[in-house]
């Protein structure tokens, strides 16, 4: 077996020597990831994902920074508020390093610094707002913490990406006021709702009857006018009767005067026998001289109606019929009592 020369051992080590100073001066980092490059312990730049380079035994890695976005629990606290309510707060914080240098040194305890600068945040714009404020703006209250929290970080290379608030536990006895408070609001509301209803209610029944009303005067205007225009057609027609027997007179017949004073008669007994306090009718009148008076109305109607001429020229006289007790009917033309 042949032994190395101290050639051939020199040639080894100096190969070997190459690989490791190749091996040290490459550096692959990882998708997302940074890398900080010190030398002799002073930050001089940043590796990025892939392939680097670095100056072997000069260069080494400072710090590895993740620059993914990454959640922080915050710890449930106790925060008293504006009006001295104390609530218990927990939440979330998203961050994101986008700068790996000033993350590495210009803040020591990156996720200590941040969850206390978030939980001080808290307290701080939650303790400005009343309990009522505090429960229904959880939206707001969220805003207003990221753009204080993401301001303060910034210098570090952090972007705060959300906050979120979890949860607001006020204590038992807070929750059964609020309770209450609530349950005598509705009712507040209902019996609101119950008096508006009933209002509402009283306002329509009072215009149906406003209604009601305007259309009964309606009505009772219209039989007014109705009643008044019958009575000036009873009035003409009465009128035309009236000139049509003054007529029949004029011309010489003596049944349009029996005519005339007959129907007065049965008139005036039609009112005294529908007279409320008539308990006897006495007729102390002849019922021939009536008869007499309703035969020629006959005649009258039978000429009026037929064209013809009465049967016997005696029934052109008639017997008028007295209007006083005990009267004597008298007698027209040639007739004789």
């Amino acid at each position: 077996m042949d032994f190395l020369t101290g050639s051939d051992v020199f040639i080894i080590v100096l190969f070997l020597l190459v690989v490791l100073v190749f091996a040290a001066g490459v550096k692959t980092v990882s998708q997302g990831y940074n890398y900080t490059i010190e030398r002799f312990g002073k930050y001089t730049r940043t590796l990025h994902p892939g392939l680097n380079l670095i100056v072997p035994f000069f260069d080494r890695i400072g710090n590895k920074m993740n620059m993914m976005e990454q959640v922080l629990d915050v710890p449930s606290q106790e925060v008293i508020t504006r009006d001295n309510a104390t609530v218990t707060v927990d939440g979330v914080t998203f961050y994101q390093v986008v700068n790996a240098a000033r993350a590495s040194y210009e803040v020591l305890g990156l996720e200590n610094a941040i969850l206390n600068l978030t939980m001080t945040n808290i307290r701080t714009v939650m303790g400005s707002m009343d309990l009522d404020q505090l429960l229904s703006n959880r939206d707001e209250i969220n805003a207003q913490l990221l753009r204080v929290v993401d301001t303060a970080a910034e210098p570090w290379g952090i972007k705060i990406t959300r906050i979120e608030i979890k949860d607001i536990n006020p204590p038992r006895d807070l929750v059964e006021a609020m309770g209450r408070q609530m349950k005598a609001e509705r009712e507040k509301r209902a019996a609101i709702l119950e008096a508006e209803g009933k209002r509402q209610s009283e306002i329509l029944k009072a215009e149906g009857q406003k209604q009601s009303q305007i259309l009964e005067a309606e009505g009772r205007r219209e039989a007014a006018f109705r009643d008044a225009e019958a009575r000036e057609r009873e009035a003409e027609a009465e009128a035309k009767a009236t000139t049509m027997v003054s007529e029949a007179i004029a011309a010489g017949d003596v049944q349009a005067i029996n005519y005339f004073v007959a129907n007065r008669y049965v008139e005036a007994l039609e009112a005294m026998a529908k007279s409320p306090n008539q308990k006897t009718l006495m007729l102390p009148l002849e019922a021939t001289s009536i008869l007499g008076a309703l035969g020629g109305i006959g005649e009258i109607a039978r000429e009026t109606f037929t064209g013809e001429a009465p049967a016997s020229s005696n029934r052109r006289s008639g017997r008028i019929p007295a209007t006083r007790s005990g009267g004597v009917g008298q007698t027209s033309g040639d007739d004789r009592p």
